[in-house]
């Protein structure tokens, strides 16, 4: 009887066995398939990909190039380093401090020896920097001076009588006769006076950039101020900030102290109350009053 029942259950109707038939047939068809075919994925490379891909090697060769890209150092005159320029040769903030403050002193270095002394930067540092270093042609000539043997001026028959010159009426072509002044310096010269309306001193030869101490006593020894020029005084008292900042010895930030001692102090009177203006040179205060209506 259990036989039975079991045995009946292994019966099927015929639509059942082409049923099994079918679903056997697809089983082992997907098994055939499986084995014979692969169905790994192949990934295709778009053309923007391909693209890409071709130009690699250029990427590649050019961010090598960047890496070892060593930026040119151009000869430089060292007293005009700037904090930027500073920072990139490697220098310290103090060290840059020390040379601006010795360049507000209205200073210069004129050798990598004085560079050092100025802003102590290491010898390591210098073998560096110095090989850049670019100093006014009037600095090279001062090195290679030679000293020749002096005679007494009795030996010579004729003596040359040495004229002087009013530095205010002087020329060009008076100026570059002086040793050690070229066309450059001459230029400077002419174009400071210009500014001034004319010199009143002779020690302001000491304020035109580029003039050694031996120039400017050569300078000295030429020419002279014979008379004050007329020049047009500026009303110290009234003048704006920017038509005081128009005058050379006054920078931005000195006719901007100066208004705010007139603000605080009531008028300037005399060349003794500049030197009470922060950031006025004391020792020029006669020689700027000469340019000023008090």
């Amino acid at each position: 009887m259990a036989f039975e029942s079991i045995s009946s259950l292994f019966k099927f109707s015929r639509a059942q066995r082409s049923g099994l038939f079918i679903l056997f047939s697809l089983i082992v068809g997907l098994q055939l398939l499986y084995f014979f075919i692969d169905f790994t994925t192949i990934s295709k490379s778009s053309r923007e990909q391909e693209k890409w891909l071709s130009l690699q090697s250029q990427i590649d060769s050019l961010k090598q190039a960047k890496l070892d890209y060593v930026p040119k150092v151009y000869p430089f005159n060292p007293n005009f380093i700037s904090d930027y320029k500073g920072y990139k040769l490697g220098m310290s903030v103090a060290q840059i401090d020390r040379l601006f403050a010795f360049r507000k002193q209205n200073k210069y270095v004129n050798s990598a020896q004085e560079f050092q002394a100025v802003t102590q930067v290491s010898d390591s540092l210098l073998n560096v920097m110095a090989p850049y270093f670019k100093f006014p042609d009037w600095v090279n000539k001062k090195k290679e001076f030679v000293v020749y043997k002096k005679y007494d001026k009795s030996a010579f028959a004729k003596k040359e009588k040495l004229v002087i010159i009013d530095i205010n009426q002087a020329t060009q072509g008076d100026l570059i006769k002086i040793y050690g002044i070229g066309e450059a310096i001459s230029l400077r010269i002419l174009k400071f006076k210009e500014s001034l309306g004319g010199f009143v001193s002779m020690e302001q030869m000491n304020d035109v950039w580029g003039l050694s101490p031996e120039v400017v006593e050569n300078l000295n020894t030429h020419f002279k101020v014979s008379a004050n020029p007329k020049v047009k005084k500026i009303d110290i008292n009234n003048a704006s900030i920017k038509e005081l900042s128009l005058f050379p010895y006054f920078k931005y930030p000195i006719s901007k102290n100066i208004v705010t001692f007139r603000s605080m102090n009531g008028d300037i009177k005399n060349s003794e109350d500049l030197t009470k203006i922060n950031g006025l040179s004391i020792e020029k205060a006669k020689i700027i009053a000469l340019y000023l209506d008090f």
